[in-house]
């Protein structure tokens, strides 16, 4: 679990979350776009034809190509991509990139959340497009990265749609957040061993957005542990939190059952009052269009409270 922890920030780079599993939603075939023009130039990629073999490295690129109906051009994506259910799963890694394997897919585009051993170099040494969509720390950087993949796969207007019912629906959740004289507090929980993230982290971004406090922010108030603090249980147990958030449920089994039989947990209001919200690992650990799902799931867990 302490691995896990301290793997977190690559992790969440790929948009990973361990041992995940596919929930919901199927990959089904999209319209070709017939209006785009080409050639088309994003930052420092340029591409004079539509891509029709897309490979995508990372769970996160995977969900954004079909969001913005790219879905038919992806070919190939890597091993832990798991939505849209149906998605063209192989063996290729994001943690461990292979150029080689990469290149034996024939891409004409490779979108990538993370430059592990310099991988993005590699395929560029052989003319392969390639397309970082690194970790967003906001959300506008994550509306960026969908309006940009919708350029380059020839879906602009469906990209921008994405971001438009994005704003939409988060505009509307944040508004039917109960308005309180004082914040809720709540403890978002990555791992058993209690590492959390802080609100200078996109996910802790999203529970700012909705009028919550971080616990963890103190344990991290130099930045030195990258908005990904451990904390104590006694920490823990001192700073109380109104809500506890799992976003260990699928990888490390936890539930309300198994916080509540912690030691010297009984007196945290969270647990006292049976305010514990398991989370999906998944989309939890991503920052594409089911940023939305996860603020729903917030909303609806704070507004219960009186």
């Amino acid at each position: 679990m302490r691995r896990r922890a301290l793997g977190l920030l690559a992790g969440l780079a790929f948009g990973l979350a361990a041992c995940s599993t596919g929930n919901g939603g199927t990959a089904t075939p999209t319209a070709t776009p017939t209006s785009a023009a080409y050639p088309v130039t994003v930052g420092s990629v340029t591409l004079d034809k539509q891509p029709a073999k897309i490979v995508s490295l990372g769970p996160t690129a995977t969900e954004m190509l079909y969001a913005v109906n790219a879905g038919t051009q992806v070919v190939a994506v890597d091993d832990q991509s798991n939505y849209p259910a149906g998605v063209p799963k192989s063996d290729l890694s994001a943690y461990k990139p292979s150029a080689e394997a990469i290149a034996a897919k024939n891409p004409d585009l490779v979108v990538l959340t993370n430059d592990s051993d310099k991988i993005v170099d590699q395929l560029k040494a052989l003319k392969i497009p390639t397309f970082l969509v690194p970790a967003a720390a906001t959300l506008d950087e994550a509306y960026a990265e969908i309006t940009d993949l919708g350029k380059l796969t020839g879906h602009a207007d469906d990209a921008a749609k994405v971001v438009g019912d994005m704003k939409s629906k988060l505009d509307t959740i944040v508004k039917s957040v109960k308005a309180r004289t004082k914040p809720l507090t709540y403890f978002y929980e990555v791992s058993p061993d209690l590492y959390s993230a802080t609100s200078k982290t996109f996910i802790g971004s999203i529970f700012t957005l909705l009028g919550l406090q971080n616990v963890a922010d103190a344990a991290d108030a130099d930045g030195k542990a990258f908005g990904y603090p451990q904390l104590s249980a006694e920490a823990l147990v001192k700073a109380n939190p109104d809500l506890i958030f799992l976003a260990d449920a699928k990888c490390c089994q936890q539930t309300a059952d198994t916080v509540k039989a912690r030691a010297g947990w009984s007196g945290i209001t969270a647990v006292s009052k049976g305010q514990i919200v398991a989370l999906d690992d998944d989309i939890a650990s991503r920052w594409g269009p089911r940023i939305v799902d996860l603020a729903q799931t917030v909303a609806t867990s704070v507004n219960q409270i009186s």
